[in-house]
């Protein structure tokens, strides 16, 4: 396995120069000499090896893709995993209810049988990695149109991933890498029993909500404790009594040394997506049509939530989990725009557009290989701006702005069937029950009020700000008759349809009709067409050779520049350190803060900055423990110059000893174009402390039975 690793990366070398050390999301199991010496260089002092390694325990094998989002680190010899607060709210939420309100209280297993199974969510290992750009590729030439290549590569895919799965009980999946320069096989061991053991208080793991969110200084106990189970005999198994916790493979000690300005932090984890190396004009799209359109559509639908849940605390826990996944990429897209305009980004790769034609235009090889490429892209993108806005609004305030409007999409299937002669009446039955499952989901989080007022909101808006004639027709038809107020048509559409009702729609899979004539349905039925035929119109101008073969060029063109990949959600190692951040002339910010910091914000009653009783009483009387620092304060969150993005959640922040001292999750405002480009200067990961998650399960929730598990380092 060793040898097929160092093989795979030899046409890849990372070369650390011109940039600095903390920029990049390196593949951690292509960890070269230079990168590992200036890690050595930093404060690092583990092998290779220690980091990732297929043929002993090392880091890698208690870091896990938790949900279909996050990261998570395993904490304990018996399966105890680590993520964040935000990562599992979800579970949290499902688990909560009035009279046992786990959100605003907080929940703590005293004992493995109290810990609560959770349906659906699964965490994966990495068991296996190959480069199979060679086989993926086969038989591809520069003489194939686009669509030719994507079809030859996915029978290549899919006829590989078959090889390689077999009979076994794993995920395998084939990833590009470099805009499709390269495909990297991965298989991952899946496991499926995940039960909750811990969340802290609302006032806690949610602290400062919606205001501070991507903000520094941040002062959030981000955390949420889960368990790994496994089937006796240790192998993924979906949730049984019998299953036992799951015997750790490696697992994270946690460091009570605390953090000072220069430590080292290497962060391993799942990073979501990130662009680093595309054109100007996609820097501009996003600046000019997709950020706005995102955040005028998200803005109406959070200014619903908040109004119908500070009126009722079974609404705030029924929303609480889809308000804050609205609200993230709300505030995420805002500051996103304002820093790449800030930071000038569209600039600089204009500037670096010109250097490539000019290097493109000293070589006749290259003037046949890369010239062209440029035409390519503007056509491209001056064709995607005529969609881009009104895509944006089919799907967020469209088919995926009103919940019933959404849950409509999930009965299509069922609807079709009526018009298939290959299907019996017998079959439809048979989904229709196969349905009640969904429908007993969907209405445990749902009001029908609330999500009546998102629905005409939304509408009114969508029919507002899309250009008249790419609205669907439907909403054209009532827009233009009710001038822009969908106000009447949502009333009756609720009243009408079965979609809203849980006892009408259980009663109407018992005897399954067509759905046409149902409103909700109609109205979904229309925008999701329109959508999909938009879509078509959009994908008619194709860039993916002419961004392949940027991509190309610039690696050509820049020997020396270290080009790891960009985020794919795939493992990655960002290495870095421990450092204050001064944004902007005159503000400094420190790298640390403290629980005096939680209690300078705290608004009794209020839903972002209130605490819990208990918290309050251990701060007044100062009774830290051995969690406080040197000069008796505790610290509760810190900032390092780490390299992370979105699926960075929940990621472990590891000292040079292969401790665990932080928790990742989150990004500062001055770097919200980060995911485009990175900003040396400016760039900080914001990390919730280990002494702090010490603090609160040993002092604040006196879990004893957590503390004796944990492996602690003085």
């Amino acid at each position: 396995m060793k040898h097929k690793i160092n093989i795979l990366f030899i046409a890849l070398v990372m070369i650390v120069m011109g940039a600095r050390a903390d920029e990049g999301m390196w593949l951690p199991y292509s960890i070269n000499g230079k990168n590992l010496a200036e890690m050595q260089r930093l404060g690092c002092k583990l092998t290779a090896e220690q980091i990732f390694s297929f043929n002993q325990p090392s880091l890698k094998d208690a870091i896990v893709q938790f949900g279909g989002g996050c990261t998570g680190e395993l904490i304990s010899a018996e399966g105890l995993l680590l993520t964040n607060h935000h990562c599992g709210l979800g579970q949290v939420q499902a688990h909560s209810s009035v009279e046992h309100d786990y959100l605003q209280d907080g929940f703590w297993a005293r004992s493995k049988d109290q810990e609560l199974p959770n349906e659906g969510l699964t965490v994966s290992f990495l068991n296996y990695i190959e480069d199979v750009t060679d086989k993926i590729l086969k038989g591809c030439s520069d003489k194939m149109t686009e669509e030719e290549r994507a079809k030859l590569i996915q029978e290549n895919g899919d006829k590989l991933i078959k090889e390689t799965k077999g009979e076994r009980d794993v995920e395998v999946e084939i990833v590009p890498f470099y805009h499709g320069n390269q495909y990297i096989l991965f298989v991952y061991d899946v496991y499926k029993d995940v039960r909750l053991v811990a969340c802290p208080p609302w006032g806690i793991g949610k602290y400062g909500a919606d205001t501070d969110n991507w903000t520094w200084p941040r002062h959030k106990g981000d955390f949420c404790i889960f368990r790994v189970y496994t089937a006796p005999d240790g192998s993924p198994a979906k949730y049984s009594k019998d299953n036992v916790p799951m015997k750790s493979k490696h697992f994270l000690p946690i460091s009570l040394k605390g953090v000072q300005p220069g430590d080292y932090a290497m962060i391993l984890g799942y990073p979501g997506s990130t662009d680093r190396y595309s054109y100007s004009e996609a820097v501009q799209n996003i600046i000019d049509l997709e950020g706005p359109a995102v955040v005028d559509c998200r803005t109406t639908k959070l200014e619903q939530y908040r109004k119908h849940m500070d009126a009722d605390p079974a609404v705030f826990i029924q929303y609480a989990s889809k308000q804050a996944s609205v609200s993230n990429y709300w505030k995420y897209y805002i500051g996103q725009v304002k820093q790449l305009q800030r930071n000038k980004v569209v600039e600089k790769r204009k500037k670096q557009e010109e250097e490539f034609a000019r290097w493109v235009e000293q070589d006749k090889d290259r003037k046949a290989k890369y010239t062209g490429v440029f035409d390519e892209m503007h056509k491209y993108w001056n064709h995607q701006n005529k969609y881009t806005k009104t895509l944006i609004y089919h799907r967020e305030a469209g088919w995926r702005g009103g919940e019933a409007v959404a849950f409509a999409l999930k009965f299509r299937a069922l609807n079709n069937a009526f018009s298939d002669k290959s299907v019996s009446s017998a079959d439809i039955a048979a989904y229709a029950q196969r349905m009640k499952g969904t429908v007993k989901s969907f209405f445990k989080d749902y009001d029908k009020s609330l999500d009546r007022d998102v629905t005409i909101a939304l509408l009114n808006l969508f029919y507002k700000d899309v250009n008249p004639s790419q609205l669907p027709p439907m909403v054209k038809k009532i827009g233009d008759k009710n001038h822009g107020d969908f106000t009447a048509f949502v009333n009756s559409a609720f009243e009408k349809s079965v979609l809203v009702d849980e006892d009408k729609l259980i009663a109407y899979l018992d005897k399954p009709k067509p759905l046409s004539k149902d409103p909700i349905y109609a109205l979904m039925f229309d925008i999701v067409n329109s959508y999909i035929e938009l879509q078509e119109q959009a994908d008619a101008v194709d860039n993916s050779r002419a961004d392949r073969l940027y991509m190309k060029g610039l690696m050509e063109m820049q020997k020396d520049r270290n080009f790891y990949p960009d985020a794919n959600f795939t493992m990655r190692l960002t290495y870095g350190s421990v450092q204050k951040c001064e944004p902007s002339d005159a503000i400094t910010y420190d790298y640390v803060t403290t629980l005096d910091g939680v209690m300078e914000k705290y608004k009794p009653g209020d839903w972002e900055f209130d605490v819990p009783k208990d918290l309050i009483k251990l701060w007044e009387n100062k009774d830290y423990g051995r969690y406080a620092d040197k000069n008796g304060n505790l610290i509760v969150n810190f900032i390092t110059t780490n390299d992370i993005t979105g699926g960075n959640s929940g990621s472990p922040v590891i000292d040079g000893e292969g401790n665990l001292i932080g928790l990742a999750f989150d990004g500062n405002w001055e770097a919200m174009s980060g995911d485009i480009a990175f900003e040396n200067e400016v760039q900080r990961t914001i990390c919730m402390d280990m002494r702090y998650l010490l603090f609160i399960i040993d002092k604040m929730a006196n879990a004893q039975n957590l503390m004796q598990e944990l492996k602690i380092v003085e």
